[in-house]
């Protein structure tokens, strides 16, 4: 096979490997975002006077914000601008090496001499350097493959990002207590120091499989035509997209308020609920919540075409209304009954899934040229992540001062905001091609008078319409 013969078949393929990159990225963060799941449940064994409700929330909410500084916020910011800026390659070896840099030293935290608040200080830490690079995978891995996916097929967009996006997040949850559970079941439960360990170490390994996608990944032609590396016009940006903006920021900030905390605590609700507190029997309702959790994907996935993104996300934050409601309002008798507690529980989240949790990646990515997509995402996502670390704070002291119920009937208030937010803010772009959305921004920014450079130096070409990063 000629030279020439050999690039053509890799230019052929990159869209593939850029979206599979995605895939494999998301899974691990899915997998750091429900660590600490069962983590809690163990921590508060292990150490039931050092492990306070403010320990636990704090390294809980350390993914998100870290010791004194924002983690996942910083990542899904900087990493947006690099994505537009630099290339969308770069931005994702940053976060892969992030990732495991962090996951690395949580493996191997320890306190000084022995300290418990030692070793939860530097998990605090640790967890935080893993959190600028989950945070960072959301822009780079979701705009890379939003592209990818609409060079191949603009009509089947919307099901190929929800599932090498959404999907990989959400089986996250159970492929962790899965983990959890066969390390538990191998070590046994008089070992939960190892137990623990283990589980954190396999959060190493899942990033280290990426690297290979990503290095044969090329940069897509939409971002070779369209970025904007210099002089980017920033007022005029705020000026054409501030409500679209203000929806997909809205709406990330209610749907991480209400899902991170859930998620992050239902171990420990659901540990409060059975009798003498079993791990290993948490973990198993812990694992049928996640699984319930899971066919909201295939739903919102089939439901994003035919009844378009806008109307699915605003069905999806319905669930948390309904079933926040009927949750909350019957706390006390549902949770006598755990299999219809879980039942309910997942039902909750499988909504969120098949609305929101579906469609902001989805409506982020497509509601923004190319030149601004990795930074419009980021940091729509970065305001998402603000809920999330607002839920996860308040999540304690609201069990604590109002009750367990009102978590739930909170969840309910935040899904009928949802709505709103979505019906007057949010644009509905189903099977609207990223061309048409990047050649009507370039013609505004015309009219505008704005005359800078636009797509990037071909350096490696490889065909007519991709180039090496």
């Amino acid at each position: 096979m000629s030279s020439d013969a050999r690039v053509s078949r890799k230019v052929a393929l990159s869209p593939y490997f850029t979206i599979a990159a995605a895939a494999f990225g998301l899974i691990s963060d899915g997998y750091q975002n429900n660590l600490m799941t069962m983590s809690n449940v163990v921590f508060k064994k292990l150490y039931p006077k050092d492990y306070t409700s403010d320990v636990s929330t704090r390294v809980s909410n350390s993914l998100l914000v870290g010791k004194r500084y924002d983690g996942a916020i910083i990542g899904q910011v900087v990493v947006g601008l690099i994505c537009d800026r630099v290339g969308r390659k770069a931005a994702l070896v940053i976060t892969t090496a992030l990732i495991v840099l962090g996951a690395t030293l949580a493996t191997a935290a320890h306190g000084a001499h022995g300290s418990a608040s030692g070793l939860f200080w530097f998990l605090t830490f640790a967890r935080g350097i893993t959190g600028i690079g989950v945070g960072g995978e959301y822009p780079a891995s979701s705009t890379s493959a939003s592209e990818a996916a609409n060079e191949k097929t603009v009509k089947h967009r919307g099901p190929v990002f929800i599932m090498v996006t959404n999907f990989v997040l959400s089986f996250g949850g159970p492929l962790a207590v899965s983990m959890f559970l066969l390390v538990i079941s191998a070590a046994g439960e008089n070992h939960l120091h190892t137990v623990w360990r283990v589980c954190f170490g396999i959060g190493i390994l899942l990033p280290l499989t990426v690297f290979y996608f990503r290095m044969r990944m090329f940069t897509t032609a939409l971002y070779q035509k369209g970025a904007i590396k210099q002089h980017v016009p920033y007022r005029l940006i705020i000026k054409r997209y501030w409500k679209p903006l203000s929806g997909t920021c809205g709406a990330w900030f209610l749907y991480d308020f209400v899902t991170f905390p859930n998620g992050v605590f239902s171990g420990t609700i659901i540990s409060s609920i059975i009798k003498d507190g079993d791990i290993k029997r948490t973990a198993e309702w812990q694992l049928l919540l996640g699984a319930l959790a899971l066919p909201g994907v295939f739903v919102g996935a089939l439901l994003c075409n035919p009844l378009g993104r806008r109307n699915t996300m605003m069905v999806g934050f319905s669930g948390y209304l309904i079933f926040g409601l009927i949750i909350g309002l019957a706390y006390d008798k549902i949770t006598h009954i755990i299999p219809l507690f879980v039942i309910f529980y997942g039902l909750m989240q499988s909504f969120g899934n098949l609305g929101p949790g579906d469609m902001l990646g989805l409506v982020s990515a497509e509601s923004y040229p190319t030149a601004i997509r990795g930074t419009c995402y980021g940091i729509s996502a970065a305001v998402g992540k603000a809920g999330a670390a607002v839920g996860t704070q308040a999540f304690t002291p609201i069990q604590e001062h109002l009750g367990k119920k009102w978590t739930f009937i909170i969840a309910a208030v935040c899904g009928t905001t949802g709505i709103l937010v979505t019906y007057f803010f949010v644009p509905d772009m189903t099977g609207v091609d990223f061309v048409d959305v990047d050649r009507k921004f370039m013609e505004y920014l015309a009219e505008h008078n704005w005359d800078g450079a636009v797509g990037e130096a071909k350096s490696e070409v490889s065909s007519s319409t991709e180039v090496k990063d």
